[in-house]
């Protein structure tokens, strides 16, 4: 169920103006070339009352309309009203095909907060400009803000076909960043580097290097080894290359081949602290702890990058199962007086790990911020791995009083401890309580409807979220999870309500994979299966994970593209070991097996 809600986190986009003006050299050479006609007779020397009705057409410089709506632009840019600014001077790149507009409106448009507007200059100024890198840039980085990593992707193979430095390998890595679906990404690399074109030798490399790392996301070692060795013919003292290298020797337990990418990366590249975390990792997988302690201290002395870089050192070792050597690499920064957050968190956990509960926990109450919760969540799992449930919900509800912002979150932590441990009578009985305490919050009510939903209580779900949704009938996690229920539950007659509770969830948050999966998903169930693809084609592009691959995956196959859905399902089947959702949309669609044959 494709609910993927989040309580706590939440983002928020800024853009800070700056002043724009158009030069007056600028303006001075606009004006060079206006046409001028005389003004009282035709072109056979008679006299003529509308001396415009037998003019020519004019094909360069100015006229009346042409020098408004430049002025007006430039006036607006001025005054900060950017928007207008942009609109004004992509007007004018209509009208004259100048590139030096184009880009006038595209910076202005960045400024001007709507990315419509920017894209629209962005493309006009590339196609104006079609040498010129930067707008190629834009609409890379526009189409990556929105998860549409492919035409991100086309653009930057459009500036490594023209030799400019497209930054292929960074991209990809984002890309796996933020989830994105390998597959398609690596078909579009391989189409790139099969054609025949002048793409220079580095930025191939770059593309064989992108390549790798996706392969190496998908699980596929032969064919990332395959691009890596073409990566290391083409572009041999590549930093990227080496760093992928590491990782890759790594997660095959090559960690010797792991330690000699990471030395042959520090060589050259002596100053990328990457590469003597690499080498550290390495070392302890190779259970030279001395070793990699050795190394640690170097690269302390080496870099003076603070604290910062001494917890950076002690997650990996925590990571690595050596909480012994993490402690003592954190131990200089417990007697400071400004310890992050993060300092005190990982302090918790190098005392837990070391079995030192009752000092991780006066670690764990000191954490605030971005790590409050999961410090929370550790202290109280380590209390109850410490059979001291009686002490983790005294603890929890200490903290509740102490951290009254917070109270919701901690009850809902105290929750779900509760139900992953059995204990689910017990966590009703919390979320009742507060509930009789504040009978209408609209968190602890979507809490309840997800339990009521896991016990498969469809009707006490859809009576907790529509209070929910009368208190705040913008809510749209509740909007899209009423919706998707009443529509993968095939609850009669409820098809038309699940449509429109997730077309108001669409409209409130347009681009949210969730509710596009949702959209796809609803209108599939309405039998609209050609209307279903795109939001689904969306979905999975920003949230590939398994539920949206099967939606997409039984769309496809209803609109007769089998063997695409064939590849979407073996790629999940060959990354996961767990895939309910693929399993079951196989149980009724066997002829969707990767092994099938039509």
């Amino acid at each position: 169920m494709p609910l993927r809600a989040t309580f706590i986190r939440a983002t928020l986009l800024t853009r800070t103006p700056r002043y724009l003006t158009l030069p007056a050299i600028a303006v001075a050479a606009f004006l060079s070339g206006c046409q001028s006609v005389p003004p009282s007779a035709d072109a056979f020397g008679a006299p003529n009352d509308d001396i415009l009705q037998s003019a020519p057409p004019i094909t360069q410089g100015l006229d009346a309309d042409g020098l408004s709506t430049l002025l007006a632009a430039e006036l607006a840019g001025q005054r900060g009203l950017y928007r207008y600014a942009s609109q004004g001077y992509l007007d004018a790149a209509e009208r004259y095909p100048d590139p030096a507009l184009a880009e006038r409106a595209t910076f202005a448009a960045r400024f001007g907060e709507s990315a419509t507007l920017l894209q629209t200059a962005a493309a006009r100024w590339q196609v104006l400009d079609p040498a010129n890198a930067t707008p190629g840039r834009l609409l890379s980085a526009i189409a990556q803000e929105r998860g549409d990593w492919q035409t991100s992707l086309a653009q930057r193979l459009t500036i490594a076909a023209q030799g400019d430095n497209a930054g292929l390998a960074a991209l990809a890595e984002q890309a796996i960043i933020e989830g994105a679906a390998p597959a398609a990404l690596i078909q579009q690399l391989e189409t790139a580097l099969a054609a025949d074109n002048a793409m220079p030798a580095a930025n191939r490399g770059d593309a064989h290097l992108a390549a790798a790392l996706l392969e190496k996301a998908r699980g596929n070692t032969d064919a990332a080894q395959a691009h890596l060795a073409k990566a290391q013919t083409l572009t041999p003292d590549s930093s990227a290359l080496w760093r992928t290298q590491a990782h890759l020797a790594l997660e095959n337990g090559d960690y010797r081949d792991a330690r000699q990418a990471a030395r042959e990366g520090l060589k050259r590249d002596p100053d990328d602290a990457r590469f003597a975390l690499l080498l550290t990792q390495a070392e302890i997988r190779l259970d030279n702890i001395a070793a990699a302690e050795a190394q640690t201290n170097a690269l302390l002395e080496r870099h003076t990058g603070g604290p910062e870089l001494r917890l950076a050192l002690a997650r990996l070792y925590l990571e690595e199962g050596q909480p012994g050597a993490a402690k003592r690499l954190l131990h200089p920064l417990a007697s400071r007086e400004n310890v992050s957050a993060m300092g005190y968190y990982l302090l918790g956990e190098a005392d837990r790990g070391t079995g030192d509960v009752d000092s991780a926990l006066l670690y764990y109450r000191q954490v605030e911020g971005d790590e409050f919760i999961a410090a929370r969540a550790a202290a109280a799992g380590m209390l109850i791995d410490a059979e001291r449930l009686t002490d983790a919900r005294a603890f929890l509800q200490a903290e509740r009083m102490r951290f009254e912002d917070h109270f919701n979150e901690l009850v809902m932590l105290e929750v779900e401890l509760l139900d992953e441990r059995g204990q689910n009578a017990d966590a009703s009985a919390l979320i009742q309580r507060e509930l009789a305490r504040t009978p209408d919050d609209t968190t602890l009510l979507y809490m309840r409807a997800m339990r009521a939903w896991q016990a498969g209580n469809i009707p006490g779900m859809e009576q907790d979220l529509q209070r929910v949704l009368k208190h705040a009938p913008d809510n749209v996690m509740a909007l899209n999870a009423l919706g998707y229920t009443l529509a993968d539950e095939k609850v009669p007659g409820r098809l038309e309500d699940a449509r429109e509770l997730i077309e108001r969830a669409h409209a409130l948050a347009p681009d949210n994979p969730a509710v596009l999966d949702s959209l796809g998903w609803v209108y599939f169930r309405l039998g609209r299966t050609q209307d279903a693809q795109e939001p689904l084609e969306r979905a999975y592009n920003g949230m590939p994970d398994q539920e949206v691959t099967a939606h997409l995956a039984e769309v496809l196959n209803a609109l007769g593209q089998r063997k695409r859905a064939r590849r979407l399902l073996s790629d999940v089947l060959d990354n996961t070991d767990r895939h309910p959702a693929i399993d079951d949309l196989l149980r009724r669609h066997p002829e969707l097996s990767p092994i099938s044959r039509d």
